[in-house]
């Protein structure tokens, strides 16, 4: 090559010089996660889809193309070849009960149990294990759901008298699907001191037949009379004990949720004494999904604790503790929704108001001076209108303030107050999958009109520019996020028919309202809910396209990988 061809060749070889020091300089910065060959959906309007994506330092640092990615990738790079697979946010639990279902995963588990009958096997099982005086505890009946019938009930309540047979020096508590109403049986209303001439406490039922005969039924505040025997036998144990017991739950109920693709819960009410037992989890990094706390507890112990809020990101990003629960009502199925008229089976009934106006009036003015979200439980119409009502008397004040306040459930609406909820930029946090579950009663309870006009309005609510968001309330329900998706777009029942079908969501709004929505109904939309750079790199790889595969595919969707902060938190086995 003569020295003139040389000289002709140097501006290539100056650029491929330049070529190969930009690539060294990647290589040393190079991802620590790649995931390519997918179909990634990412909830982000500016760039809706991408082939892969890269991760360092637990955030996403590059979404697009195939080509473009390989950049990131060194010697140290996890690739994870998706293979073509759906590719979405982390599912963010927009209201369930982290420390609920952690119990559950330890305690009876009544959840799928079919009639009553299984319930006394259950509970027999426990005794023969327990130590006498040991109470025998579970969650998860809903008498609506037991096929058949007991024989022997009132309001398809059977009577405590089977439980005494199996458990006679064993106190049983066996909370409703819902919590808002619990089975006990004669041993634990004995330790409660519960008799006949017991009063009802204010906003509570003990259930009675006509003729005044105890049932073993203990509606919404009733609760609170057992719950006190219950405690001191808890109390019994060391805080050490308690606190190791609970510590296990928690790990159960993260273990369940990376396995379905959850890789951040919101908890609809926490004590102070779990905040604080959270905050260590999250110091010691031992917690595997993010969570975000709503405080539950009255007006006198929020301004007492009031120097623990606000806790932001603690434990990089794991623990957000800056919200108050209330409730203001009961549930459909156990009579304890709060409405305006009586219920259609059950005509000298209104439901429960289970926490004074007065009391939550003050606690909204807490919660507006120390600029905390409050969340208030109203699943009738007119808990609704009251939450509402108490909402524009304190947003008033600053109608511009970005406050961010919800209505937990907001299940039966008056549509009047529709309007409302758009007026004071109100969240309405719902979840999918109560609308599937409570459907074959919901007309009974309501009749045809209220059913129709009010009942889990999702389409009405966002035709009207409302904000909702998803989660499943957890243990009323199974946090299976996909089972909740699917009842989100089709409401379709176990026999074929669809619910009400022009208020199913679909598949893009009920994408949203499981991850980005939620994640602004925390004012966390900077750091979650969609694939973008900046963001956490928590990801759920799915089976199927949840965009655009058939509905009954939805179904068999399974989880493939879940990732949270860019590690790999749970591999399917298929």
């Amino acid at each position: 090559m003569t020295k003139r061809s040389i000289i002709n060749y140097l501006p290539a070889i100056f650029i491929c010089f330049l070529n190969c020091t930009s690539e060294t300089k990647s290589a040393a910065d190079a991802a620590e996660l790649v995931i390519n060959n997918a179909k990634i959906y990412t909830v982000n309007k500016n760039q809706p889809e991408a082939e892969a994506l890269a991760v360092k330092d637990g955030k996403i640092v590059f979404i697009g193309s195939n080509k473009d990615v390989k950049k990131y990738i060194g010697d140290s790079t996890e690739v994870l070849d998706s293979k073509g697979q759906f590719v979405m946010p982390g599912f963010i639990e927009g209201h369930g009960h982290i420390h609920g279902l952690g119990a559950s995963l330890i305690n009876l588990n009544l959840m799928n149990v079919k009639n009553w009958d299984e319930i006394v096997v259950m509970v027999a099982d426990a005794v023969k294990k327990a130590k006498p005086g040991d109470w025998i505890v579970g969650r998860g009946w809903h008498q609506e759901k037991w096929n058949p019938a007991p024989a022997k009930n009132y309001l398809g309540y059977p009577y405590h008298e089977e439980l005494d047979k199996v458990s006679p020096d064993n106190p049983v508590l066996l909370s409703h699907a819902s919590g808002h109403s619990a089975y006990v049986n004669a041993k634990a209303m004995e330790l409660a001191g519960i008799t006949s001439s017991t009063k009802n406490p204010s906003g509570g039922d003990i259930v009675k037949d006509k003729s005044g005969v105890i049932v073993g039924v203990l509606a919404e505040t009733a609760q609170g009379l057992v719950s006190r025997a219950y405690g001191s036998w808890i109390n019994q144990q060391s805080e050490e004990v308690q606190k190791a017991k609970w510590a296990e739950s928690i790990k159960l109920a993260e273990e369940d949720c990376l396995k379905k693709g959850v890789t951040s819960f919101q908890d609809a009410g926490s004590s102070f004494a779990q905040v604080q037992w959270m905050k260590e989890l999250a110091q010691q990094g031992k917690l595997n999904i993010r969570h975000w706390l709503m405080v539950r507890d009255g007006n006198a112990a929020l301004r007492s604790h009031a120097n623990v809020f606000p806790i932001v990101n603690e434990g990089n990003g794991f623990l957000t503790v800056k919200a108050v629960k209330v409730s203001l009502d009961g549930a459909l199925g156990s009579y304890g929704a709060w409405l305006l008229e009586p219920y259609t089976d059950r005509a000298d009934w209104v439901g429960n108001n289970t926490f004074n106006i007065d009391s939550l009036k003050a606690i909204a003015d807490f919660c507006w001076q120390n600029n905390l979200q409050l969340c208030v439980h109203a699943i009738g119409d007119r808990a609704n209108r009251e939450v509402i009502n108490i909402y524009a008397g304190q947003i008033t004040i600053d109608k511009n303030k970005d406050h961010r306040w919800r209505v937990e459930h907001a299940q039966h609406v008056n549509p009047l107050e529709i309007p409302r909820f758009k007026e004071w930029n109100v969240i309405a946090s719902m979840q999918g999958i109560h609308c599937t579950s409570d459907a074959p009663f919901v007309p009974k309870r309501l009749g045809a009109k209220r059913s129709e006009e009010g009942a889990y309005v999702w389409q009405s609510f966002l035709k009207a520019g409302v904000v909702v968001n998803n989660g499943t309330d957890v243990p009323v329900e199974d946090e299976d996020p996909i089972a909740n998706f699917y009842a989100s777009v089709t409401r379709k029942l176990k026999d074929g028919t669809e619910f009400y079908p022009t208020q199913k969501m679909t598949r893009e709004q009920a994408l949203y309202s499981y991850t980005l929505a939620n994640a602004f109904a925390a004012f966390q939309e900077k750091d979650k809910g969609s694939l973008e750079v900046g963001k956490y790199a928590d990801i759920v790889i799915l089976s199927n396209d949840l965009i655009t595969c058939k509905d009954e595919e939805i179904k068999n969707t399974k989880v493939v990988t879940t990732i949270v902060g860019g590690k790999v938190k749970y591999k399917g086995q298929f």
